[in-house]
């Protein structure tokens, strides 16, 4: 099929390449000609696993292609994918600038030939039929139809989520549309995986529901784990015994210092708005929201409670600043507060990411000081602080580690350590929701 994608963001690049690797025609449209002559030269702009050889092995065949023109890349589109961001508003509400933006633009070029608009960015329950109106105004109806087709790729992993989904889920009540969709997703769910057909409002529920219910479950360990902390219990325990509950299951179950991204926290204030705007309190989102607040600053204040609320002059290293590990993104990353918090108290801080340090000194500058690798990060520091599990800090050397810091002190957010490991080093090391290990 020949298709189209409008925007080149992290879902629209990452879908744009894996439909192209399985043989489709594509051309990836963006209004940003800086980024577009990037990847026409063959950067890849953002870092996911496995997207750079898919990227490289299609534009070199010629079935990945990119502009700025937005005409030519629906020129012989058969289906247009609309991947556009829909960041939050102050009221917490998805803006559908851009989307609704594009869908005007199409309404005046879609003039011959029938083509399916795919909206694939996460969108408020309805706009599949705001985006089908303001289509509508110049074009015959005929000649398009609106689908929705929520993105269900976790960072890190998208790739292989893309081209082996647990589901495939697409909103339509047209059987035209329905049928070119099929035909199109079926190269990859041979393994038997569902395509789940449904009206368009269900679809854009569906996306919504989905990662609201995983933020749920992330908060609600997080209080399990401050919990733990204060009757003496270990979280890491707890969650073996109730993550065996076939009931339950084990994933999202991880206690650490919150979610960020640029969907959970997005997503979950816009289904809070859209419960709100049809008058429904929604109450569990609510306390979701409130506690994945308190839990971005837990971290902070172990290290201002150990250091008695005096921070000046102590030099704190971070070893993670992306909001989950095999990405560079920072959207709402739990270290960008951490990181402020440990400032305004007058800490210096010293901080190494593998991929994230440059989208970081966008924002910090020079009031963070940036180290070439983990280990350089905690010469002269007086404790560490630990944010992003990548697999790197898993197995560091404590030999090495003692001998750089000023003082033999921890603080993990996603209990990468065990206790009695950290115990027989002679750390001290405080964790989420386990007992606190004091120096010997």
């Amino acid at each position: 099929m020949n298709i189209a994608v409008v925007g080149t963001g992290y879902v629209g690049l990452v879908t744009g390449a894996c439909f192209a690797e399985t043989g489709n025609h594509v051309i990836c449209v963006d209004i940003n000609a800086e980024k577009v002559a990037r990847m026409r030269r063959g950067e890849v702009p953002i870092y996911e696993p496995g997207l750079e050889m898919i990227f490289e092995r299609n534009t070199k065949q010629g079935r990945l292609s990119f502009t700025t023109n937005l005409e030519e890349a629906i020129a012989q589109a058969q289906i247009i994918f609309l991947a556009l961001p829909t960041p939050p508003g102050e009221d917490g509400s998805a803006d559908l600038s851009y989307i609704l933006g594009v869908a005007a633009q199409l309404s005046h070029l879609l003039k011959t030939e029938y083509k399916v608009i795919v909206d694939k960015s996460t969108v408020p329950v309805g706009t599949s039929e705001k985006v089908h109106a303001i289509i509508a105004q110049h074009a015959d109806e005929s000649l398009f139809d609106v689908v929705s087709n929520p993105e269900f790729l976790r960072e890190g992993v998208a790739v292989e989520d893309f081209m082996k989904p647990d589901r495939v889920v697409i909103g339509t009540q047209s059987e035209r549309a329905k049928k070119m969709m099929r035909l199109l997703y079926e190269p990859f769910v041979r393994q038997g995986n569902p395509i789940i057909f449904m009206d368009e409002r269900s679809a854009e529920m569906t996306k919504y529901a989905a990662n609201a219910y995983l933020a749920t479950r992330i908060s609600f360990m997080n209080e399990i784990a401050n919990l733990c902390e204060r009757v003496g219990a270990n979280v890491d325990m707890v969650r073996a015994g109730i993550g065996s509950d076939t009931r339950i299951g084990k994933r999202f179950l991880f206690p650490g210092v919150g979610y960020g991204g640029s969907c959970f926290p997005k997503d979950v204030q816009a289904l809070a708005k859209t419960a709100g705007d049809y008058a429904y309190d929604f109450h569990i989102l609510k306390s979701v929201m409130h506690v994945n607040d308190h839990q971005r600053y837990i971290l902070a204040q172990k290290i201002k409670t150990f250091f008695k609320d005096d921070l000046n002059g102590k030099t704190i290293a971070i070893w993670g600043l992306s909001f989950k590990p095999n990405t560079d993104d920072i959207r709402e990353a739990p270290a960008l507060y951490i990181i402020e918090s440990l400032l305004e108290a007058g800490a210096v801080v010293k901080a190494y990411d593998p991929e994230a340090m440059e989208n970081v000194k966008v924002i910090f500058g020079d009031r963070v000081q940036f180290a070439s690798d983990q280990y350089e990060a905690l010469i002269g520091a007086d404790a560490l602080a630990i944010v992003t599990e990548w697999s790197v800090f898993r197995t560091p050397s404590f030999q090495v580690m003692a001998e750089l810091l000023k003082d033999k002190v921890i603080f993990d957010g996603r209990n990468l350590y065990d206790l009695d490991q950290m115990e027989e080093q002679g750390f001290y090391y405080d964790s989420i929701g386990r007992n606190t290990i004091s120096k010997q």
